[in-house]
């Protein structure tokens, strides 16, 4: 029967028991493709610091953690409320290709949608073209570029802005 050995992924918000598997996801996915920001030193509690189990949307592939992304506000002024930022999106690199990235996108984007959001925005290194693409199915487009923003692994690296219109 057709789609019977089919990944079972589904996507849920996150619980608090979830922090020890998305502090592992952090440490096992963190590289300078993904992150000019130095990697998170083992043992970094995942939720904290502003990360909240409400914001970040999580993938279970066959009822194990797998993914997920993280939801945030843009700047806190009304001006800018109608605006929600993909603030991170994590894969579990044995788990790669199987759509999981892509759907936690859309979850993300159905979850601003239901918070009444207009648009979500995100920013990407522009070498990272594996996530780039992953966005650019979900309907990001680039709306702006820093060139050179970052200096990664001796080069200057782009910071990429997208956004997708949710109205």
């Amino acid at each position: 029967m057709f789609g019977q050995n089919a990944p079972v992924i589904t996507t849920r918000t996150a619980r608090p028991e979830d922090e020890a598997a998305l502090a592992r996801l952090d440490e096992r996915t963190w590289t300078p493709a993904v992150s000019p920001a130095p990697p998170p030193p083992p043992g970094t509690p995942f939720f904290g610091g502003g990360t909240r189990p409400e914001d970040v949307l999580v993938a279970e592939h066959d009822g194990v953690v797998a993914g997920y992304v993280q939801l945030g506000d843009g700047f806190d002024i009304p001006a800018h409320r109608h605006v929600a930022v993909i603030d991170g999106l994590a894969v579990d690199p044995d788990r790669r290709r199987l759509g999981i990235a892509r759907q936690l996108v859309e979850a993300a984007v159905e979850e601003a949608r239901r918070r009444g959001g207009r648009k979500v925005t995100l920013r990407v290194l522009g070498h990272n073209t594996g996530a780039r693409r992953v966005y650019e199915l979900c309907g990001f487009v680039v709306e702006g570029v820093l060139r050179g923003e970052f200096r990664i692994d001796q080069r200057y690296v782009d910071d990429v802005l997208m956004a997708r219109a949710l109205a």
